[in-house]
């Protein structure tokens, strides 16, 4: 059927007509029309592939973002043929498939609507550049809600919003600015109490309407490639967030000191400043664990060489730096100077390793060394070329990686243009399709090589860019931000966003990459990245003069800004564990409110407060001068942090904001695990691990995961579960504890403060014997109890 006439670039629209044959085989069921053939895969009972050949050939199967650990596990599946429809029936849904047109309608077994196509699928040649543009429209819910698509930076409910993937160089972007530097094409849909994701597989530019142009559909397209799309139901949206990782994939463990703190800035030069930052760390005793190096430590900007001026013995340079306790993270840019003298350069023009435009000539564009060339990372073999180069940085004691401006970007041009051609693993395809992933599969590459040469070690990466799935290998910064009190709120929702589509090791740079942030600020967003998987300050104080390390706003400050960092090292053990829960179940460290509290319409809407795991709940100060907030806290009971006062859930409540405070609450029933004080990962041996213990009458889990903090012992059965049940009531606290594990620890005691209990303890009760509590052991409000690590059960009464 066609519905409107041609133009220069597109043609008419096509759309499928009826059903005039399927098969089955297995879990995949093929529905063919006249042109177009439907293939639905029953992946698990919530996760369903549906993928259109608009023309009846499949393209190649192939996915840069999907695991290949990505099993199909359906429990139950069934169709059933009626007059109208097929029915695919899993343990979880049904899926109807209207027999006069493939559009699709989804419901739960009770048969409410998850999620129902309005036109469906159709499709258009793309006239003026080949290929087809391919569209799937849905009908919007009564009151629908939408979130996900990675670093928008804009509110976290997306209704009503149009926006774009297609990697872009946003220097200095704003609220609402689009596309940025990430192409997640994931989002998730709520609606009566029913979350569902779609995640749309295609890595050609991508779009997505919220009910924009029409105000009850919402559509999403591309401009080249298939219409392939995994549906996943939850119910709950956190179901969601686990299946789509799933699908993509999750992360190993990173070295513990990656959760530590970052110190940054474009750039630290020569080595001499280096070292004196690093000293006045340790002399201030603010605890840090990585420095970075920006473009400036490379001979003219040459990546994989070292400034024989500025760092002219990285080896002893980076060794001393070790003995202090930091990490060196260096930069690594796509760009390789165009160089007959440079090593990368003469292996790539011999080997055939760099892009080329359309006509066979290199793709030729300036970024930092001046011209430049690019490595072709959709080629397995350039990939492997890229990943040994990484052996000389490890050999001089390199720890991480950054990779920057893979967008790709070049100035003046933006970035390549659609000719470029690329190896696609064998495809051969333009720059159209493998935009979105060149900065990925770069990144992929980079981890590759880290992690070969950096063994035993873990490694850790971080880039600019990447396409879904990216988690796998790397973590994320929210790009070149500003000094603003908009940019602090920015970070907030970017860094939840992208937790929630799959990559939750991410962070902004502190205090604005552009800019002078004042004290004030610097603080602020301090106290927020705090609560971030990826702490870092960076700047661009190499255009300004301007530092922007914790020290350098003044004492009153540096005072709170220390004060912060040293709760990070505090609370590794509980951020380590919520990372492993992300790790192996796929759950995000940040947890949008409406994420947590889905049921109440209140949180839809709600962009500040955000759980950081299962036991604390973060809304950050977002306005200069800002003396109370309003913050929601979800049903319950919850401990403000700083005092632990009690305040009573499903409501908004106001909490005052003095300078050295952000409303932090704690859930009733749960363990807080603390470590004692460090200066950095490694300094000592954690002699005692603190259980922060909030009391609850109602029945409360908590959980410790732990480990070396580096190493893959941990695969090898090397670590530890340490599971705690809250069982209290008004005359007696009760916590149990269950251990499994093999790895050793450095503790011997593990001591137990107890909060809020509602009555005057006399005794505890440790596996059976019975202790009076002294004076020792009481203080304002909490109960101390140091107890051998071992122990089983305790009882205060």
């Amino acid at each position: 059927m066609q519905i409107e006439t041609s133009s220069s670039k597109y043609s008419v629209k096509h759309f499928p007509d009826s059903v005039r044959e399927w098969k089955q085989e297995g879990n995949y069921f093929n529905f063919t029309t006249t042109e177009t053939i439907l293939e639905v895969r029953v992946i698990t009972d919530k996760i369903v592939r549906f993928r259109y050949a608009a023309d009846g050939t499949f393209q190649r199967e192939f996915s840069y973002a999907t695991s290949h650990k990505l099993e199909d596990a359906p429990i139950y599946f069934q169709l059933h043929e009626f007059e109208e429809v097929f029915e695919i029936e899993t343990a979880a849904i049904k899926v109807f498939i209207a027999k006069d047109n493939l559009r699709i309608t989804i419901t739960d077994l009770e048969g409410r609507i998850i999620n129902q196509d309005e036109l469906g699928f159709h499709w258009q040649y793309y006239l003026q550049k080949g290929g087809k543009i391919v569209y799937c429209s849905k009908i919007i819910q009564e009151d629908e809600s939408f979130f996900g698509l990675g670093d928008k930076p804009t509110a976290l409910n997306l209704r009503g919003k149009r926006l774009e993937n297609y990697g872009t160089d946003a220097y200095g972007f704003q609220k609402d600015t689009d596309p940025l530097y990430r192409n997640i094409p994931f989002y998730y849909g709520l609606h009566n109490g029913i979350g569902y994701g779609i995640f749309f597989d295609n890595t050609f530019r991508t779009l997505f309407d919220f009910g924009k142009e029409r105000d009850d559909v919402a559509s999403f397209w591309a401009r080249g490639g298939e219409m392939n799309y995994y549906f996943i139901y939850g119910p709950e949206l956190l179901q969601v967030a686990e299946s789509y990782t799933r699908i993509t994939g999750t992360p190993e463990l990173p070295p513990l000191w990656t959760l530590g703190y970052h110190q940054c800035r474009w750039s630290y030069f020569p080595d001499k400043r280096v070292n004196e930052i690093a000293a006045e760390f340790r002399k201030r005793k603010i605890p840090c664990d990585v420095l970075y190096l920006d473009i400036d430590y490379m001979e003219g900007f040459r990546c994989f060489t070292w400034s024989k001026e500025g760092f002219p013995d990285p080896a002893t340079f980076i060794k001393e730096l070790s003995k202090m306790g930091f990490k060196i993270v260096v930069i690594i840019d796509p760009g390789i100077k165009v160089d007959p003298d440079y090593f990368v350069y003469q292996e790539g023009i011999k080997n055939n390793y760099f892009c080329k435009r359309a006509d066979g000539a290199l793709m030729e564009g300036d970024v930092w060394p001046g011209k430049c060339v690019f490595p072709d990372f959709t080629n397995p073999v350039v990939r492997k070329w890229w990943a040994d180069l990484f052996a000389s940085l490890v050999e001089y004691g390199v720890r991480g990686v950054w990779n920057d401006m893979n967008e790709p970007a070049v100035f003046e041009m933006g970035t390549f243009p659609e000719d470029v051609r690329h190896d696609y693993d064998g495809e051969q395809v333009s720059h159209r399709k493998a935009h979105n992933i060149y900065g990925h599969l770069m990144t992929m590459a980079s981890a590759a090589g880290m992690k070969k040469h950096l063994m035993p070690n873990r490694p850790f990466l971080i880039t600019r860019s990447c396409y879904a799935g990216a988690q796998r290998f790397t973590s994320v910064w929210t790009g070149d931000n500003v000094a603003s009190w908009e940019h602090l709120w920015l970070a907030a929702v970017q860094c939840q966003r992208l937790a929630v589509s799959g990559i939750s090791h991410a962070g902004s740079d502190i205090g604005g990459f552009i800019g002078e942030p004042d004290g004030e600020l610097y603080t602020r967003w301090i106290q927020l990245a705090t609560f971030h998987p990826l702490m870092r300050t960076h700047s661009a104080s190499n255009e300004t003069g301007f530092n922007q390390e914790p020290w350098s706003f003044g004492s009153k400050y540096e005072f709170i800004v220390k004060k912060f960092i040293q709760l990070r090292y505090h609370l590794l053990p509980y951020f380590y564990t919520t990372y492993w829960q992300y790790s192996t179940l796929g759950t995000p460290m940040l947890r949008p409110i409406a994420f947590v509290s889905q049921h109440d319409p209140l949180t839809h809407h709600r962009n500040d407060e955000f759980m950081f795991g299962d036991a604390l709940l973060v809304s950050h100060v977002s306005e200069a001068g800002m003396k109370e907030k309003a913050v929601y806290l979800p049903a319950g009971k919850w401990y403000y942090y700083f005092s632990n006062q009690v305040f009573e859930g499903g409501q908004i409540v106001t909490i005052p904001t003095p300078l050295d405070e952000i409303p932090l609450f704690v859930k009733a029933g749960m363990v807080l695990t603390k470590y004692p004080k460090m200066q950095y990962v490694g300094e000592q041996a954690v002699a005692e691990l603190s259980l922060n213990v909030y009391y609850s009458d109602e029945v409360a889990n908590s959980v410790l995961y732990e480990d070396a903090g580096d190493n893959y012992g941990y695969k090898n059965d090397q670590f530890n579960i340490i599971r705690f049940r809250q069982v209290s009531n008004a005359q007696e606290f009760k916590l149990k504890k269950k251990f499994h594990g093999k790895y050793k620890n450095t503790y011997k005691t593990q001591k137990v403060i107890i909060h809020g209990l509602p009555f005057t303890p006399k005794e505890y009760v440790v596996d059976g014997k019975a202790f009076s509590l002294t004076a020792r052991n009481l203080a304002v409000g909490i109960v101390k109890i140091p107890l051998d690590r071992k122990f089983e059960e305790l009882i205060v009464r």
